[in-house]
């Protein structure tokens, strides 16, 4: 898949509306009960780039993104306001805001992940696009330096130690992260008199798997 390591320009994504979409099949049986079941072990967001357009220099810019992009062709990276952080969004990101794994003096390469947890249920996601400059991890509850501890890479969100962690101590990490993403049209319907009078074209946007 062909993936631009560009992000869409955050001023405009911050008024954008969107989040993460499940997949789920349901029967209903004669007897009034459902068996539910989802085909999808990942969710996958949505986004509509056209809600944060404000003015006709941002829609310039859109269609700027959008052509450099050649529409659907090419993917980039996508600043979810509502879910950027390892942390809560009143939060700054620490060493210590999710496990990534535990070690076993063997392993030396760990996947940046964040967890949601509610009611005793929890969903692990992978971070395959985080920021650079924002990744910091920790060992033990010992914040690591890196490159003299470990490395990371900026396009998958994995995380490399020189030297295997012990058996047994928890790896931690933080970060910011972007969203992999592409735009779902290959065609932006867009006037000015309809700008100036309030209407905003939609531009879907989707996340790819990477």
């Amino acid at each position: 898949m062909s993936f631009h390591e560009v992000r869409y320009p955050v001023r405009l994504s911050l008024g954008s509306s969107g989040g993460p979409e499940r997949r789920t099949e349901i029967v209903t049986l004669v007897n009034g009960f459902e068996e539910r079941n989802s085909p999808w072990a990942h969710s996958r967001r949505r986004y509509d780039a056209g809600a944060g357009m404000r003015s006709l220099d941002d829609l310039a810019a859109l269609i700027a993104f959008f052509e450099a992009r050649r529409g659907q062709l090419h993917g980039f990276r996508w600043k979810d306001w509502a879910d950027y952080k390892t942390c809560l969004p009143s939060q700054s990101v620490s060493a210590l805001d999710q496990e990534i794994g535990l070690g076993d003096g063997v392993t030396t390469v760990f996947q940046l992940k964040k967890t949601y947890a509610s009611g005793g249920s929890v969903y692990v996601r992978d971070l395959v696009k985080p920021v650079a400059g924002s990744v910091t991890v920790a060992v033990a509850g010992v914040v690591q330096t890196a490159p003299a501890a470990f490395t990371f890479e900026e396009t998958n969100g994995i995380v490399v130690f020189n030297r295997p962690p012990a058996l047994g101590v928890a790896v931690t990490a933080g970060c910011e992260f972007d969203v992999p993403v592409r735009f779902d049209t290959d065609r932006i319907n867009a006037s000015i008199s309809s700008f100036q009078a309030g209407e905003i074209p939609a531009v879907p946007v989707i996340e790819v798997r990477i």
